[in-house]
């Protein structure tokens, strides 16, 4: 009998040591995107640094096909063997569920690393597995809104993401109360057939992206806010979201122009995500809330929207990081290496042979193609939103491509020589032309140098002979601001010798460094250039004001918010070069009289402004991996100095 008892209770103990961790979770179901998740988990023995936590959507993936992962070191309590991880997570129109893994020093493969060179967590032992989270809208409720000018001067074009196929609108109207107007939304889906690489369309990188919906609102007064919301009585609307309709008799222009953002994610996965972004999104928000109820404006992204690579659900974190700004201004873009490049790609010379590589990670500009409706109809094998135009207040934006044929006698050199032939001047006496990769830059990345070679050769003409005035460019991700120029040399005047910037710093992180001496390139001197104004490392935006008679480009950082460069430009030829004003602030939006946009008011404006920035600062700071906050903590933050763009 004492034997027998014995071994019961030598039973219980071992049961007890070599009992299974436990995993859960709270709340068992989400509201929508954005909303957070909290895990816990106990019983895990002889804890290591190396045991993660792996999130999957769906639920039902394999062990090494997650969307991402944390380790179980980052909860403060994890020695214990019990702790918890909160993070905020995006609907991908199916469940998640969560899963434990043991992974240890002796089965890390050095050559199976993430796109940040780090090793990828094994998946040969699983610890626990936890039932299946759900979001409360499921797949219905629509989300990624996004609004963007159409050929049309008086018409919104509004696109967002659900999980089905069925009948969606548009309503609008004046007031909250009264969204009388309706507009049928269209709808439609890529599959991964479409997928032209890996990991884009391998089961690792593929999820079902839902359908993408595209509604246009007609008969718009100019100038007026409208107020807009989308969806279905049947499946459910959106909340209400507003913008400002453009005015074709205002000569007042403001746009918010950036390149090479990507987005941050809440969690470790297979690419780097960029957290700088966040900064950037919440500096523009702040930006756009100050500009009161009757402001138009337009945000520009000019190539490497959200570094995917073929990794569909970050499409989806980068879609809801930016709908705060997307949702009420126009979110204008053009396609970049990361969007696009894959080595079959239609157009690709002998010269370019190292210069269009994989970079789009299979998408093949397909994602791209779909999310985005730019006007025009500009496309080459399937691919769309290659090059196109618009006029907003006294300023004519273009956009090209740069990764697509260029060259005199394709069909884009065309639509560029057949627009800016046609601009109205007196209308618009200032022309902007954006585009990817950089006609001129002082950074060495020298697998461009072909390209730019061409771009002087076949485009900077056109752009002389037609008095273009600024030159955007992203790709490499630093500011530099160059004096007015062509053909490498200064000139006095814009006219005949555009204004190029290069504003790839709204969150990338990998950067070349700058040109060394031509006779020391070992030596780490960079000298800057004459043709050069302005260098600037840190991460960013710019923010260009208009009149008939002036404009003006401003650099603002992101670890103040302040300006740091800007260069005016006068509608009579002379540009004028000078740093950032005494006190950071770009006098054109405090000053009332001169442009009507007020930049800091006073009053019980200067708390209203105090709480909207603060509830961005709060909503951002969630999606932040180590939850240590904004990156504003008053550092001077410089890119890293790597090869990738």
């Amino acid at each position: 009998m004492i034997a027998a008892y014995s071994s019961f209770f030598l039973l219980l103990v071992i049961s007890s040591v070599h009992s299974k961790p436990t995993i859960s979770f709270t709340p068992q179901t989400l509201n929508r995107s954005g909303d957070t998740v909290t895990i816990q988990w106990t019983g895990v023995e002889s804890p290591s640094d190396l045991d993660w936590l792996g999130i999957y959507s769906p639920p039902e993936s394999l062990h090494d096909h997650f969307i991402g992962y944390k380790f179980l070191s980052d909860s403060p309590d994890w020695k214990s063997g019990s702790g918890s991880i909160s993070l905020p997570l995006t609907n991908l129109r199916s469940d998640y569920s969560f899963r434990i893994f043991r992974w240890t020093q002796s089965e890390i493969n050095p050559k199976h690393n993430d796109h940040d060179h780090n090793p990828l967590p094994g998946t040969r032992h699983l610890l626990t597995e936890s039932n299946r989270l759900n979001f409360r809208s499921s797949s219905n409720q629509p989300e990624q809104i996004h609004l963007s000018y159409t050929d049309t001067i008086n018409e919104m074009r509004v696109m967002f993401v659900t999980g089905d196929g069925e009948e969606r609108f548009a309503r609008y109207g004046e007031a909250k109360e009264r969204l009388d107007d309706t507009a049928p939304a269209r709808g439609v889906r890529y599959e991964r057939e479409r997928m032209c690489h890996a990991p884009a369309n391998t089961t690792v990188g593929w999820r079902d992206p839902g359908w993408t919906f595209d509604a246009v609102m007609k008969r718009l007064k100019p100038g007026v806010r409208y107020y807009y919301q989308v969806g279905s009585d049947s499946k459910g609307w959106s909340e209400i979201h507003s913008f400002v309709s453009r005015d074709d008799n205002s000569d007042q222009t403001l746009a918010f122009m950036f390149g090479d953002m990507g987005c941050s994610t809440p969690y470790r996965t297979f690419i780097r995500g960029e957290d700088e972004s966040l900064s950037t999104v919440k500096w523009i928000s702040r930006d756009i809330e100050a500009l009161g109820k009757d402001r138009a404006a337009v945000v520009s992204h000019i190539g490497d929207i959200s570094y995917a690579k073929g990794y569909s659900w970050i499409w989806d974190e980068f879609f809801n990081q930016i709908e705060p700004i997307a949702s009420k201004t126009p979110y204008h873009v053009c396609i970049g290496n990361h969007e696009y490049d894959w080595p079959m790609q239609p157009w690709k010379p002998d010269w370019a042979a190292y210069v269009y590589g994989k970079d789009s990670g299979g998408e093949c500009g397909v994602p791209y193609s779909v999310k985005f409706n730019m006007p025009g109809n500009s496309s080459e094998a399937e691919v769309r939103n290659l090059y196109y135009s618009y006029d907003m207040g006294s300023v004519h934006f273009v956009y090209i491509s740069t990764e697509t044929d260029f060259l005199e006698g394709g069909k884009q050199y065309g639509f560029i020589k057949s627009d800016l032939e046609s601009v109205n001047r007196s209308k618009t006496p200032f022309v902007v032309v954006q585009g990817h990769r950089p006609m001129y830059t002082t950074s060495t990345k020298g697998s461009d140098v072909a390209v730019r070679v061409k771009m002087v050769e076949h485009l900077e003409p056109l752009f002389v002979e037609n008095n273009v005035t600024v030159a955007l460019w992203g790709h490499v991700h630093r500011y530099e601001r160059f004096c007015p120029i062509s053909n490498n040399t200064c000139g006095e005047s814009w006219r005949g010798s555009p204004v190029h910037l290069v504003i790839g710093m709204a969150g990338k992180e990998t950067q070349p460094i700058w040109e060394p001496r031509p006779n020391h390139p070992d030596v780490p001197i960079f000298p800057q250039p004459a043709r050069s104004m302005y260098r600037g490392g840190e991460f960013g935006y710019t923010r260009l004001v208009a009149d008939k008679e002036r404009l003006t480009i401003s650099y603002v950082g992101n670890h103040d918010g302040e300006v740091h460069d800007k260069v005016e430009i006068l509608a009579s030829g002379e540009v004028i070069s000078g740093s950032s004003s005494d006190d950071g602030k770009d006098s054109r939006f405090e000053s009332k009289s001169e442009f009507a946009v007020l930049w800091y008011v006073e009053g019980a404006s200067v708390m209203v402004l105090g709480v909207v920035l603060g509830y961005l600062i709060g909503f951002f700071s969630r999606r932040r991996k180590d939850g240590t906050g904004s990156s504003n903590t008053g550092r001077w933050i410089q890119v890293k100095n790597e090869e990738e763009t």
